[in-house]
């Protein structure tokens, strides 16, 4: 049985024998490794992820971008801008790699993903790491789930999808229900402005007054973590409609909307939300829910605006109608 745990000391010793660490974050919840040690791999056995997906490196400050052990080169002033602004919190940069970082971390590229979470949690995991490595320590973790499924929100969340995989020497560290519970926002940082390749709760204007740059909407040629066209997907088959659809759906079907829309006598309701915040917080377990209770179709009405987080859910639930 796999170990569940409150204790960093515990995730942060696990990590260090050179096993999996699943760790709570702002954004949900993920499956880390030591981003330069041998577990590396078994992230990939676990979640069954292709090796050619990139991979996020947590790192504990932004110090973890220079020095002599550092896991990136070359980071443009307005990545720092946004290190600054942003870390730690739901911001991945994307910038040149450094040689301490193996292809498999990157999927072969010659970028590296970096972010510094905000969970005190996982936080307390990265400075034991820290001091045990005598380094700037990373760890490697992408969502801690099976790939292309809905991301985990909750320790619990994990427990049922990666139970089956992880070996009893593995921890699951217990940090409760996700605050934000979408994933990170990801900014390409390699060329002269910032491109978001993953929308987040950091948006385009966030982004946009902190560097002084026009977020660009040219094409990136980076892979990114969460970036295939279907992904965050449940069993059950999401659509997105608009409210004037709804009087259509069939009976039985599982409705994801803000708490304004009305919900039909014959639609079994999964997320009543009152602000996009709301949403994107319940979002992920509303589709696990539908899948609990036996729901085969759900519909989805996505929140409007034009905000990091509402660009985030469309983009969730586009990628999980993909699917």
């Amino acid at each position: 049985m796999t170990h569940l745990t409150q204790s960093p000391r515990e995730a942060a010793a696990a990590l260090v024998d050179g096993y999996l660490a699943v760790l709570p974050t702002e954004t949900v919840y993920g499956l880390g490794a030591l981003a330069d040690g041998t577990g590396v791999g078994r992230i990939f056995e676990v979640k069954g992820r292709p090796e050619w997906h990139p991979l996020i490196v947590h790192v504990s400050s932004a110090a973890a971008l220079g020095g002599a052990d550092a896991w990136a080169r070359d980071v443009p002033a307005f990545a720092r801008a946004l290190v600054k602004a942003f870390w730690p919190g739901p911001l991945t940069i994307v910038v040149p790699r450094s040689t301490r970082v193996t292809d498999a971390i990157t999927g072969g590229q010659d970028t590296v993903a970096l972010r510094s979470p905000a969970h005190p949690l996982t936080r307390e995991v990265l400075r034991k790491l820290d001091i045990t490595t005598r380094s700037h320590a990373g760890v490697a973790a992408p969502s801690a789930n099976r790939h292309g499924a809905v991301s985990p929100t909750t320790a619990n969340h994990v427990a049922r999808d990666l139970g089956a995989y992880l070996s009893p020497r593995d921890v699951i560290l217990d940090g409760g229900v996700c605050d934000v519970g979408v994933e990170s926002t990801i900014v390409d940082c390699t060329g002269v402005a910032p491109r978001i390749l993953r929308p987040g709760s950091i948006g385009i204007p966030d982004i946009e007054h902190v560097t002084g740059l026009h977020v660009s909407d040219e094409a990136s040629d980076v892979r990114a973590p969460g970036g295939l066209a279907a992904h965050y997907a449940p069993n059950a088959r999401v659509r997105l409609i608009n409210e004037s659809e709804l009087g259509n759906v069939d009976a039985g079907v599982g409705l994801i909307a803000m708490s304004n829309v009305a919900t039909p006598a014959h639609v079994v309701r999964l997320l009543s939300a009152n602000d996009v915040q709301a949403y994107a917080h319940n979002l992920y377990a509303a589709l696990r829910d539908a899948d609990q209770q036996g729901v085969t179709d759900v519909v989805a009405i996505a929140p409007e605006g034009n905000t990091g987080l509402a660009d985030a859910i469309r983009d969730r639930l586009t990628r999980a109608a993909a699917s």
